[in-house]
């Protein structure tokens, strides 16, 4: 998921060997015309704020999780399930069948520009257990991703979010603030839902071929949901159920 990108992501990958190279071309030939800048450029670049803004972020991050699944498969490792946090469900639902290589790239990049385009937020992770964690969260905060049993994000205005940090460490708990620009997963993204919705109205949608378990749902991604529109777009925005 977004958050975790790092200067040069990808780079030793692609020198390693032709398989990992074929696989990025592939990805990247699926982004051309639709990103304003050089992906590999903004991938490979030492300079870590090459990746920091959401439209570069999620477009490289999905190359990534695609490149890493697609070598898997090559040395003849089959998955029991496929689960990707946030942007890395886009990643599975290619591996799976239910869209293609470059539908999937147009929606990556659409939805990092949507995203983009929102006022900038806060995300911070919290190591709480959830009935603990809940009743702490303002109106304006959301619970955006549910990574384990104490690991938690909550996401929201920016002033909002430090506000929190600051009572939590006064409380002894660990918060952390995330390398992202938006606040991914809150009532924040609201406004991009309906629009991206739109956007994968314009895309096949087909059940999947290899199981997924969906991040919205936290259960397996049945058929129905695989082809329905608004199932990725309430994806964007509801909280990540990893």
């Amino acid at each position: 998921g977004q958050g975790a990108q790092y200067a040069g992501m990808g780079q030793a990958l692609y020198a390693s060997g032709r398989a990992h190279r074929a696989a990025f071309d592939d990805c990247l030939q699926g982004f051309e015309g639709l990103l304003p800048f050089d992906l590999r450029q903004r991938m490979f670049s030492p300079d870590p704020a090459a990746l920091a803004p959401t439209s570069v972020t999620q477009p490289a991050t999905f190359t990534l999780e695609y490149v890493l699944a697609t070598h898997l498969l090559s040395l003849g490792v089959e998955p029991v399930a496929l689960v990707g946090h946030s942007v890395g469900e886009f990643a599975a639902a290619v591996l799976a069948g239910v869209m293609s290589l470059r539908d999937a790239g147009r929606l990556v990049a659409r939805r990092g520009e949507l995203m983009q385009a929102l006022p900038a937020g806060t995300m911070l992770s919290v190591r709480l257990p959830a009935d603990e964690l809940l009743p702490r969260l303002p109106a304006s905060i959301s619970l955006a991703a549910e990574n384990g049993p104490g690991a938690y994000v909550a996401a929201g205005p920016s002033e909002d979010i430090e506000g929190l940090r600051a009572a939590l460490e006064a409380d002894g708990v660990v918060a952390k603030t995330l390398q992202t620009s938006h606040a991914f997963h809150s009532a924040m993204m609201e406004p991009a839902v309906a629009p991206f919705e739109a956007l994968v109205r314009e895309v096949e949608l087909k059940a999947p071929r290899r199981p997924i378990y969906s991040t919205l749902t936290g259960r397996l991604l049945s058929a129905q949901e695989a082809t329905d529109p608004h199932y990725w777009a309430r994806h964007l925005r509801e909280t990540v159920r990893f």
